[in-house]
């Protein structure tokens, strides 16, 4: 082994437990990965960010964005609507539901076709008497199942086709993949929808259930002589911090303010609405001598009602408020709203706390409560930083909640009110993606290119408003695949792709190529499992060309299954990032998915290694 294969390696091997440990994001360790390349003089620096102009890279980008434009105009709500059962038993709403989702994941991005589908999810398990996560992780894998049936399915697709490309292959066409992946997708889903959601361990800490329900909400009313008058907001809550009191509103002149701003300075005769526990609640009324509000002389209201509704000279200059925001206040308070909302993967707010956030101050937010993994986290709720999967519950106006929404990516779990459905929108978006598909499978032109133009005309009709094309691009996934790509590329030019080859060949298939395929196809599916199957790709295509190199067979074969092995992480939260996505909602723990998991992905290899070996022989 020569010193440049020995150091990548090394690095690869530092890289993949980097993903497992799952510190940090999975750009930032590929980004590592690159630059440890580029060190150690194994990428040449012209070459470290060429990945940014790989066709596979330009083609995920686009159809991003493409996927965005269907979400926009309501094809995914038309679809629904016209697809699912409402009066179906659990087989065919489930194979429905799946169905669905393995049908959109074909053509969009299946993180994507999964969100859009999780309200209605959750919605299907309260009519078929299921808990929600029966229904979510069989819809999840679903949705992972269809994208290895087209070309644009999964980057990992993309990746493959990059690869037989660079190999003197030429490209996959669109459909090159559906022989299988199709067949692969019916078995998975058929299978799921009679058998194996009946193997999803049926956790009741989704959604509501999720959140600790001992703490409540009530008023208290501060009297005259108590300690927390001319105290901040903000001061109250840090004098019993350990307790976990929240103040979620404040009442003064019979204006309700939802959130308020933590500087507002506590008047005699305010009411404050506040969630606690029975306990928490005790020691805060014992710290300021407060009462409830149920507990106060009803001559007390009316010596509020008679006071001015004007606004507080003692804000400071940071949290001032007039008499309009009072009145607008009271306005919005009529449409307070309690969301469930679900982190997708790549939201805005990964990585932050509520305090980081400013949800009072920026939004007019409260958050009540944090449910991961179904169940409550021990650090305080306010600092507590946030993880793809948790679930939220926010409090405040249904219009500020929407723009909320929209901001940070988050999903809302019930009735979809954000999109209007627009008829026209819906057909010339539908028509942007049939025509940008028509294109490739023409070989009219290439990917990149045809889906390039695809996003071009979205701007232009306002499918996708060009604001909002580089909100739609999920930029760690793009990172991702543009730092791996030179990284795969020097395990081909040190040799290492072929050293690896040959050690699988001679010494685990023992120089049948049968079994070197089924080693190809375990492996991926091992290691999409612990790591992102974009990546997965990316590293193991180099060592399936090896492979067939070495055996002397068709090497769409190996490349092949490498693209069905990307496409079934099923064992774990972190190998996709649908399983992510309802790890909270679902109240599932880190060991629930192998239980359906470990059964689909044998299946997945009983029945496409035959098919690999009709469809591509070798």
């Amino acid at each position: 082994m020569t010193t440049p294969q020995l150091l990548i390696f090394s690095i690869l091997l530092a890289t993949m437990a980097l993903f497992v440990w799952g510190r940090f994001r999975h750009d930032i360790v590929a980004l590592m990965a690159l630059m440890a390349c580029v060190v150690g003089g194994l990428v040449p620096t012209v070459d470290a960010f060429a990945g940014f102009g790989h066709p596979a890279v330009i083609t995920v980008a686009c159809v991003l964005v493409l996927s965005q434009g269907l979400q926009n105009t309501g094809v995914v709500d038309w679809l629904a609507r016209a697809v699912l059962p409402h009066e179906a038993g659990r087989l065919s709403s489930m194979a429905a539901l799946m169905g669905l989702g393995a049908l959109l994941s074909g053509f969009m991005n299946n993180v994507g076709a999964m969100a859009l589908l999780m309200p209605i999810a959750v919605q299907v398990s309260g009519r078929l008497d299921l808990t929600p996560g029966q229904v979510l992780m069989p819809l999840a894998f679903g949705t992972i199942l269809g994208g290895m049936t087209t070309l644009i399915g999964t980057p990992p697709n993309l990746i493959v086709s990059g690869f037989r490309e660079e190999a003197g292959l030429g490209n996959f066409a669109m459909f090159d993949f559906a022989p299988v992946g199709v067949a692969v997708a019916l078995v998975g889903v058929t299978f799921v929808a009679l058998i194996g959601w009946r193997l999803v361990p049926a956790r009741k800490s989704s959604a509501a259930d999720g959140f600790d329900t001992e703490a409540y909400l009530t008023e208290v009313r501060v009297p005259k002589d108590s300690k927390a008058v001319g105290l901040s907001l903000r001061a109250f809550e840090h004098e019993v911090e350990d307790s976990e009191v929240q103040i979620v509103g404040l009442v003064r002149n019979e204006v309700r303010m939802i959130a308020p701003h933590g500087g507002r300075r506590i008047r005699a005769d305010d009411i404050l609405a506040l969630k606690a526990d029975v306990d928490a609640l005790a020691e805060a009324l014992s710290v300021f001598d407060i009462k409830l509000e149920a507990q106060e002389p009803s001559d007390a209201k009316k010596t509020k009602a008679s006071k001015s509704a004007e606004a507080s000279d003692d804000e400071g200059k940071n949290a001032k408020v007039t008499k309009a925001d009072d009145e607008e206040s009271s306005k919005r308070d009529e449409d307070i709203v309690l969301r469930e909302l679900a982190v997708l993967p790549g939201s805005t707010i990964v990585g932050r706390s509520a305090s980081d956030l400013r949800l009072r101050t920026r939004y007019g937010l409260n958050l009540l409560a944090i449910s991961r993994e179904g169940r409550a986290p021990k650090a305080r709720l306010r600092t507590l930083k946030l993880k793809s999967g948790d679930l939220l519950l926010m409090q405040g106006p249904s219009e500020v909640m929407a723009d909320f929404i929209n901001d940070t990516g988050c999903v809302p779990l019930g009735e979809r009110e954000l999109r209007i459905p627009d008829k026209r929108m819906a057909i010339i978006a539908g028509a942007i993606m049939l025509g940008s598909v028509g294109v490739v499978t023409l070989g009219l032109l290439p990917a990149a290119a045809a889906f390039t133009l695809g996003v071009i005309v979205s701007m232009l009709l306002r499918t996708v408003p060009p604001r909002q094309v580089y909100t739609a691009i999920d930029w760690p996934v793009i990172i991702l695949l543009a730092a791996l790509i030179p990284v795969a590329g020097a395990m081909q030019t040190t040799g290492a792709a072929d050293l690896l080859a040959r050690f699988l060949v001679d010494t685990v298939a023992q120089g049948n190529a049968i079994a070197a395929l089924a080693v190809v196809l375990i492996t991926t599916m091992f290691l999409s499992d612990v790591m992102n199957n974009a990546a997965t790709a990316a590293v193991l295509c180099p060592i399936a060309i090896g492979i067939a190199a070495t055996l002397g067979v068709n090497p769409d074969s190996f490349l092949m299954a490498v693209a069905i092995g990307a496409s079934c992480a099923f064992l774990t939260p972190i190998g996709h990032q649908n399983n992510t996505l309802i790890l909270g909602p679902g109240g599932f723990r880190f060991g629930d998915y192998w239980k359906l998991g470990l059964p689909l992905e044998v299946l997945v290899v009983v029945v496409s290694i035959p098919l690999l070996l009709i469809v591509w022989p070798l």
